[in-house]
């Protein structure tokens, strides 16, 4: 059986080599992203330390908190964004990682503040469905516990929705930018590089696009449940 420091260290290098994926999938610039992962047994969650170049980080440096987002270990202070993923580990119980990123066209749609439509079977393919734009924070949910208040319009709008994060692996932040999900750090970067490329798809849709063409449902549900759920056919599995 492995021991607790061994399930951490292969939590910190998962975590470690999940963002070192952003710059490389053109997904950041400078440190403007940031991969979590988190073990409920354990309780803990290991995430990328603050403003540290990709460049030059390591995996012993990533920090390893428990579930409240307090450090266990190290003397390097974790992302700023910790506390918007505490909140969404906190409600979504069936996400074991979450991925935050400035990229160009996922921050262009949430700068737009209107939700991501689906226009193809791309979309269809990761998303169940439009990815949701969040409301804007008001000013006090900014000068109060911004990044915890983030992390709770993400979920509030999940719920009034009544979205499922496994359906919807993501969010965009209006105003802000995208927050990803998935069942391991590599699925979340996935679903993060998923949703930038269907922003940017979207985008050109729209300037060529004469009338609505939204893709029809019977499609949406082909393309999704071919790769998800108990009938599942896509890949080698």
């Amino acid at each position: 059986m492995k021991q607790r420091k061994q399930i951490i260290d292969e939590m910190k290098e998962r975590v470690f080599k999940a963002n070192l994926k952003l710059p490389e999938l053109g997904l950041v610039v400078l440190t403007w992203g940031n991969v979590s992962e988190i073990n409920r047994e354990l309780g803990v969650i290991v995430i990328k330390p603050s403003g540290l170049d990709y460049s030059q980080m390591t995996s012993s440096q990533m920090v390893v908190t428990d579930m409240e987002g307090e450090p266990l270990e190290g003397g390097l202070k974790p992302s700023s964004d910790l506390k918007s993923h505490v909140i969404l580990y906190q409600h979504f119980e069936e996400i074991s990682a979450i991925v935050h990123t400035h990229s160009r066209y996922a921050v262009s749609w949430s700068q737009s503040g209107r939700d991501l439509p689906v226009y193809g079977t791309t979309h269809a393919d990761t998303f169940y469905g439009p990815v949701p734009t969040t409301r804007q924070l008001n000013n006090d949910e900014v000068d109060n516990e911004y990044e915890m208040n983030t992390g709770k319009v993400i979920v509030k709008t999940f719920q009034e929705r009544q979205l499922s994060p496994l359906a919807i692996p993501g969010i965009l932040v209006n105003g802000h930018g995208p927050f990803t999900w998935g069942a391991n750090p590599n699925e979340a970067v996935e679903n993060s590089l998923v949703l930038d490329e269907i922003c940017s798809m979207a985008q050109l849709t729209e300037t060529i696009m004469t009338s609505d063409n939204f893709l029809p449902q019977y499609v949406l549900d082909k393309h999704y449940f071919r790769k998800h759920g108990k009938n599942a056919y896509y890949g080698q599995k």
